[in-house]
């Protein structure tokens, strides 16, 4: 990304909130591990999504007051002693050139910055990105018993709506995290074998992704083999590889803070049982039912209710059940989720979105049979656009014959 990003970034947020008013958004720290340990810092993706930096501490701070705009940032001062430890911290003069803020003053000059504005004006609007247990909910308190003349305003959806269209630069980001996702289970299927450990084929994965320089994953990847399969976020990847299971992968490779997320299920020895392959086809004809519906002007809640409404269906052709009324017994989720710099990216109220040109859209059925001990889930990126839709991963081998051909060769 280049900085007019981060500043055409700004300027939609900033056309957004109403006239005298602030808007503070922090980039957050790591939180403490255990000892003298911190868990690995990740910056609040509204910060990073209009600067572009990704060290902690540091506070962004827009200003509109009389229709002029003004943009701020706070950042931390520099330690020598502590950059021997922990490595250099960006300067001032860096600032412009990665996100094109010149007003650039440090952290020490926050608060007395706060209070001169707040103190100025009779009253004012103080956005902050008010996600559920987000830390700025503590410094919303503390301002609002501090001054009597302030509204408090959550920017978190404001800039949720904007994130939903990506530019081409964050397709192109999410385009490599999803190839490296792709490479990563392609090595799963080649080394799958009975008698190893669901985290043992989950290494094979985690290596690929730390080959193409990631540093982190989309989420905590589910392995789940057999049984575990019916439980949708079972993370504990611990138990043994039968031969006949199936074995769910429902992972993601994250490239410069963009993510891939993908599901795929296969047979651990690379042959599906008669039932594993009409419980597959069923989920991969939903799949590419929804994946046809998605368009522009298309609502995502319609599509979520067409999705239920097709796999109560084959839940019935698969003499599961024999009311539609029960499908929640055997799919507990919904279609799909927003993708982006959040693996879920944007939560809004009932997700009543309706599909744009520029979202990127997950599309992920399944049938959880536990009884049976088969799980499947199918899971693609879509990317909405002008005349229908792209799948972004329409690179990844999906239907039965191309996964046992492909694992024939192992």
């Amino acid at each position: 990304m280049n900085k007019k990003f981060y500043k055409s970034n700004r300027n939609k947020v900033l056309n957004k909130i109403k006239d005298n008013s602030l808007l503070i958004l922090f980039a957050g720290n790591a939180p403490k591990k255990t000892a003298d340990e911190k868990y690995k810092f990740t910056p609040n993706r509204n910060f990073y999504y209009l600067t572009g930096i990704d060290e902690e501490n540091h506070i962004l701070v827009l200003s509109k007051f009389s229709g002029k705009i003004k943009e701020y940032l706070f950042i931390k001062e520099v330690d020598p002693i502590v950059e021997k430890w922990e490595g250099k911290t960006i300067r001032k003069e860096e600032v412009p050139e990665i996100c094109d803020i010149e007003d650039v003053r440090y952290l020490g000059e926050f608060n007395n910055f706060i209070d001169k504005i707040i103190s100025d004006n009779e009253e004012i609007n103080i956005y902050l990105d008010l996600e559920k247990e987000n830390s700025s909910y503590k410094y919303a308190s503390e301002i609002k018993s501090k001054y009597y003349n302030l509204n408090i305003k959550n920017s978190f959806k404001l800039i949720g709506n904007l994130r939903l269209i990506k530019s081409e630069e964050e397709i192109e980001r999410i385009r490599k995290a999803i190839e490296i996702t792709i490479e990563g289970v392609e090595t799963l299927m080649k080394n799958s074998r009975s008698g190893m450990k669901e985290y043992e084929l989950e290494a094979y994965f985690d290596f690929i992704c730390k080959k193409n320089g990631v540093n982190d994953f989309a989420f905590k990847t589910i392995a789940a083999a057999g049984k575990n399969a019916t439980v949708l976020h079972y993370v504990n990847n611990d138990s043994e590889l039968n031969n006949g299971d199936l074995i769910l992968f429902d992972l993601g490779a994250q490239y410069k803070y963009y993510n891939g997320d993908i599901s795929r299920t296969f047979p651990v020895n690379g042959k599906f049982t008669e039932r594993q392959k009409e419980v597959y086809n069923a989920v991969l004809r939903v799949n590419e039912k929804v994946i046809k519906e998605m368009r522009p002007g298309v609502s995502f809640l319609e599509l979520n209710s067409k999705a239920r409404e097709w796999i109560a269906e084959e839940c019935i052709s698969l003499g599961l059940m024999t009311n539609k009324d029960e499908v929640s017994k055997f799919y507990y989720h919904s279609i799909g989720h927003s993708l982006g710099m959040d693996t879920h990216d944007i939560e809004l109220e009932n997700r009543d979105v309706i599909l744009e040109a520029g979202m990127v859209y997950t599309v992920e059925p399944g049938i959880y049979i536990e009884e049976e001990k088969i799980g499947v889930r199918i899971e693609d990126d879509i990317l909405i656009t002008e005349n229908g839709n792209e799948v972004l991963t329409k690179d990844m081998i999906k239907t039965i014959e191309e996964i046992e051909t492909f694992m024939e060769t192992r």
